[in-house]
């Protein structure tokens, strides 16, 4: 029993850098992983835009995004060091957590701002421009008493 409270001890007295932590923390092998992928994740995208490579700008938009999202993910594993080990997960559940709240954000924001424009915009979305009635009628009904 002392046996594993020395142990303890001594875990505890290293920070967390025991042998139970496999993460690579600061090497330079993993920076220089995290920066070329990077690079590589940048200057795909730019091609794809400077060189005119994908001729439907929405579909060259949905790659450009996939290309973000998998260089979010480079960015949190080489240079955050974020896996599901490092601090018991809960950083994991943290991002996890704050992506739910981003995409409710980002959805709910859109959607508010689609039926607003849908529904409170009639003159926009009526060709015959109903807004305009009252006066088109207030006009006809003084040039008919001008006669």
């Amino acid at each position: 029993m002392s046996d594993h409270h020395s142990a303890h001890g001594a875990h505890g007295s290293d920070h967390g850098h025991g042998h139970d932590d496999h993460v690579d923390h600061g090497s330079l092998k993993s920076y220089t992983i995290g920066f070329v992928l990077s690079v590589i994740l940048t200057a795909i995208p730019f091609w794809l835009v400077m060189g005119n490579v994908i001729s439907d700008s929405s579909t060259t938009a949905l790659v450009i995004l996939g290309f973000a999202a998998v260089q979010i993910v480079v960015h949190m594993i080489y240079f955050l060091h974020m896996n599901t080990k490092s601090e018991g997960g809960w950083s994991m559940l943290a991002l996890v957590f704050t992506v739910m709240v981003v995409v409710i954000m980002l959805v709910g924001s859109i959607w508010v701002m689609y039926h607003l424009n849908t529904n409170m915009m009639p003159h926009m979305s009526d060709p015959t421009g109903e807004l305009h009635m009252p006066s088109a009628t207030h006009d006809a009904s003084q040039h008919t008493q001008h006669k």
